[in-house]
């Protein structure tokens, strides 16, 4: 009440805390004056208002700072993802970001909270599957609560931007964007977070007593948009010429599709690693309770305890394999990048459960982890462009386990207010344990109850992958209308001879209009023949080859491209150099 009468205060007539509270607590003189107990009740009540009203104003400070921090890694996920992808593909993949985060914001806005934390009562013991009030945010009172649960259901669902990278339709995409945020991600959000959700920790009658332990995110954010993933992964196929020629017999060696940019990879995992802090410390929701100081500390050092113990197992691990296998080892950037994010995946679970030393330990595994799966999919042909299913998924399961293993009494008496149960290698006797691996059966199964048919309705309709011809020249040609880049001579020309020229401008046009036709016959004719772009898509007027055919059709119109290119600069620059 009182920071409602503070905050609709007009700035002209403004009120201080202690006004306001001065105003509604019967003055001490109205009271026994003679009494010193009445003195003293007075001093109590006023530093109580006082304490409450600031105390609102801190919390609320607190979780938008955390809220802008989780949505600050979104433009993590855009640079990973941008890194990671071919040049001819990177508008399409971060404008597939972007709309993550404002699909879910209309879509958490409309039914997402409504169904994830709608009628919440802590002091109801009853259960249900999903919320059923509060569309819309009607009767919402805490508006920064949906701010920060709306930044983790749009990390939820950017997850799955980069593994559909370079193969996917706007559609399809824009649809598994509303039914995430408004219906899937809500559901296993409620399950777990929610007071009336049948997992709940804080419910008055958890699962077995005891409830799924979740801190920050394991299994309801990262597992569910790994599993994801790995459905959608699955329905959608490999790239082009990753797992199988132009007649469809699998390559005995995968081809590799490396990503244009590695500096934009490490600049985006160092955004998520920052953006972690408010992830995982924002989880404790306010920062004035009984001992909330002590959770934050734990949790921030944590946090970054695993992450530094995943890069560091994950890099020596791979380079050590790679010297047995091949006799000279190297470090690996991505191996080091991606195990640091498994490792802050892992320990968002147990994050505010554990001591330090568990969390290097939840680290150190989630590194292995994340190499042992990464090298599995590749096995099984499931195209993963980034790496996500194993920084996610397996990580996910990882972090939602380790809680069950390494919870301690002392930490989850300060978390949770609870210690019905803890990990087993604390002394707990596995109840807890079996409530983590019930807790990730339940978002597995939720996600492939929905997702799978979902995705493959997409298919049916034809929504799902993009057409051949569009793959083999890029998502940003054909969605887009991306201009190419002009070749080093045209621009050398241009910046000597100026813009102004009239016929500089003309033979500019033309070139432009004959290379890209030449381009487009080039790579229409490889998308029809199984022939895809190769490299990491630097070099815009090359078509590789990926098979050991040979077509002399195919020779002659990559020749015919170059030469037509070559002419065109010939005459441009003459011309340029006459004018």
């Amino acid at each position: 009440m009182v920071h409602a009468m503070v905050s609709s205060r007009n700035p002209n007539t403004y009120l201080s805390v202690y006004q306001v509270c001065q105003s509604i607590t019967p003055h001490h003189n109205d009271i026994t004056t003679n009494s010193s107990f009445s003195q003293q009740e007075y001093f109590d009540q006023m530093l109580q208002c006082i304490g409450e009203a600031n105390g609102q104003s801190i919390d609320t400070f607190f979780l938008t700072w955390a809220a802008c921090l989780v949505f600050f890694m979104q433009a993590g996920f855009a640079m990973l993802c941008a890194g990671c992808v071919q040049f001819k593909n990177v508008q399409n993949t971060m404008l597939k970001n972007l709309l993550d985060a404002c699909g879910a914001a209309l879509g958490f806005y409309s039914v997402g909270y409504a169904f994830a934390f709608g009628g919440s009562d802590y002091d109801n013991p009853s259960k249900s599957f999903i919320g059923t009030s509060n569309f819309f945010l009607i009767g919402v009172e805490d508006l920064t609560f949906w701010l920060f649960q709306f930044a983790f259901a749009a990390t939820s669902t950017t997850i799955v931007a980069g593994t559909l990278a370079e193969r996917c339709q706007m559609a399809a995409y824009l649809c598994y964007s509303i039914v995430v945020t408004g219906v899937l991600y809500p559901v296993v959000c409620h399950a777990v977070w929610s007071p009336q959700g049948f997992l709940n920790a804080h419910n008055l009658d958890p699962l077995w007593g005891v409830g799924v332990i979740d801190f920050a995110g394991s299994s309801v954010v990262h597992l569910t948009g790994g599993s994801i993933a790995l459905v959608a992964t699955y329905a959608l196929g490999p790239r082009r010429g990753r797992f199988y020629d132009s007649r469809g017999r699998a390559l005995e060696n995968p081809v590799e599709f490396p990503g244009h940019s590695p500096a934009l990879q490490v600049l985006g995992a160092f955004i998520l690693w920052f953006g972690w802090y408010g992830f995982n410390i924002g989880s404790a929701l306010t920062i004035t309770g009984p001992n909330r100081h002590e959770v934050i500390s734990i949790v921030a050092v944590n946090t970054t305890l695993a992450a530094a113990s995943a890069c560091v197992s994950a890099l020596v691990v791979q380079y050590y394999l790679e010297e047995k296998r091949s006799g000279e080892g190297s470090f690996s950037l991505s191996s080091a990048m991606n195990g640091c994010l498994g490792g802050l995946v892992a320990i968002t679970g147990s994050c505010g459960v554990v001591e330090p030393w568990a969390a290097v330990i939840t680290g150190f595994v989630a590194g292995l982890l994340y190499l042992v799966t990464s090298r599995w999919l590749i096995k099984l042909r499931i195209d993963d462009a980034v790496d996500a299913i194993p920084v996610h998924m397996t990580n996910g399961i990882w972090g939602t386990l380790s809680a069950g293993l390494f919870a301690s009494a002392n930490r989850l008496e300060l978390a949770f207010g609870q210690t019905n149960d803890i990990g087993i290698f604390m002394g707990g006797n596995g109840t807890l344990l079996g409530c983590q691996i019930v807790g990730i059966l339940f978002v597995i199964g939720w996600v492939t109850f929905v997702m799978i048919p979902f995705f493959y309705m997409l298919n049916y309709l034809g929504w799902l992958r993009s057409a051949s011809v569009d793959e083999v020249e890029g998502l940003d040609s054909r969605y887009h209308k991306k201009e190419r880049r002009p070749s080093s001579e045209l621009i050398r020309a241009m910046s000597v001879y100026g813009h102004g020229n009239e016929r500089l401008r003309q033979n500019i046009h033309s070139y432009e209009q004959g290379q890209r036709q030449a381009e487009h016959d080039a790579n229409r004719f490889a998308a029809e023949t199984g022939r895809v772009s190769g490299g990491g898509g630097n070099d815009l007027y090359t078509v590789g080859r990926r098979d050991t055919g040979s077509t002399d059709t195919f020779e002659d119109q990559q020749g015919a491209m170059t030469s037509q290119r070559k002419l065109y600069e010939q005459r441009f620059t003459a011309d340029a150099g006459a004018s």
